[in-house]
């Protein structure tokens, strides 16, 4: 579920820029913004940016030109850097970071300095509590499970009650099958207590399933910042395209409000101001095969991924698509098969790999 668009804006950021100590740019003019109680998810690989503008927002980065706003308050801009002791933000780190010596029910409560002993102790067991630590209270980081290790990390970052909470690739540490309980038990706690958050990731299934909005970076710059379904679905450019998931890309030529190409046309929308010349974006899933022998493909590949197998189809052109099919559903390979491609679901992109 999405934050109403009544909710206040919680964070804010405008043109903001960040550079390397070289002096060479990290993060180019992102702007972006977060309502109360939506996840955002910085999406991309290693050297996007994404780290950067997190610690940006947390007060760890300083910024050379925009502005960062945490609830309207400017935080960061040129001459003007609030401390992150003084932001009022949580952030979980990817090793955690929770003191050794401490235990489980200190680590929580680290942070509530300014509270009274009673005040303290009740945030604490409310943490502990929302967090199943409860009977782990007394235990030393070393003794806890990679999972029990974030829970305490995430009850320490939400005891203050931050306006914001920050997670560096929060899930990097654990195995898949408690990443995905860990997952689902991270959403549930954000959206319950309608907690703002920022996600960082490279992993584009973890930020599907976990953002109200993904935005995507590339070479320090904000390419789309859009829902999880508008990212997948309309990519704005060939890098989230392919990024975010398999692609097929197929040239093609626009003719009489159409794009003509291998497969078949394509509509064209009405107003496409761009060049005759396209690629057409295809999803695995938007193609249907079927054993023909008078078909123009050949089953190249085959790769059985559980619950469904992709299959790599040869066009008489030489060009490659792939298909997604049921794994009770069998090809064999070099078989002949013709090919349907939902048209509604391609996206056009012109040569240079950006959308028209």
């Amino acid at each position: 579920m999405t934050a109403s668009d009544d909710n206040p804006v919680v964070l804010e950021l405008t043109d903001v820029s960040c550079s390397y100590d070289t002096g060479s740019p990290a993060v180019e003019g992102v702007s972006l913004s977060a309502r109360k109680g939506d996840i955002i998810c910085l999406l991309g690989p290693s050297g996007c940016g994404k780290t950067t503008t997190l610690r940006a927002i947390a007060g760890f980065e300083p910024v050379v030109s925009g502005e960062i706003r945490l609830n309207g308050n400017v935080v960061s801009t040129t001459g003007r850097h609030v401390p992150p002791e003084q932001r009022r933000v949580g952030m979980v780190f990817q090793d955690y970071a929770l003191f050794p010596h401490l235990t489980v029910r200190d680590n929580v409560g680290f942070g509530l300095t300014s509270a009274t002993a009673n005040d303290r102790r009740g945030r604490v067991d409310e943490m502990l509590s929302l967090t199943g630590l409860s009977e782990l209270a007394g235990r030393y980081p070393h003794a806890l499970s990679g999972g029990q290790q974030q829970r305490a990390a995430l009850a320490r970052a939400l005891a203050p009650q931050p306006v914001l909470l920050l997670l560096d690739e929060p899930f990097s540490n654990l195995d898949p099958d408690t990443t995905e309980r860990m997952r689902l038990e991270l959403l549930h706690l954000l959206k319950s207590t309608e907690t703002t958050t920022v996600l960082v990731t490279h992993d584009h299934k973890e930020a599907f399933a976990m953002a109200d909005y993904v935005a995507v970076l590339n070479n320090g710059k904000l390419e789309q910042c859009t829902t999880p379904e508008t990212t997948y679905h309309l990519p704005v450019s060939r890098f989230v395209a392919e990024f975010v998931g398999q692609a097929d890309f197929i040239p093609g030529t626009i003719r009489d409000s159409v794009v003509v190409t291998q497969l078949g046309t394509f509509p064209v929308p009405p107003d496409y101001p761009g060049p005759p010349e396209v690629v057409v974006m295809i999803r695995p899933d938007d193609v249907r095969i079927r054993e023909s022998t008078e078909g123009d493909g050949t089953v190249a590949s085959r790769q059985f991924r559980g619950s469904e197998i992709i299959y790599g189809i040869r066009l008489g052109s030489g060009d490659f698509v792939h298909s997604s099919e049921a794994s009770t559903k069998f090809f064999a390979l070099n078989s002949k098969v013709e090919l349907e491609v939902i048209a509604t679901h391609t996206v056009i992109f012109d040569r240079k790999g950006w959308k028209t």
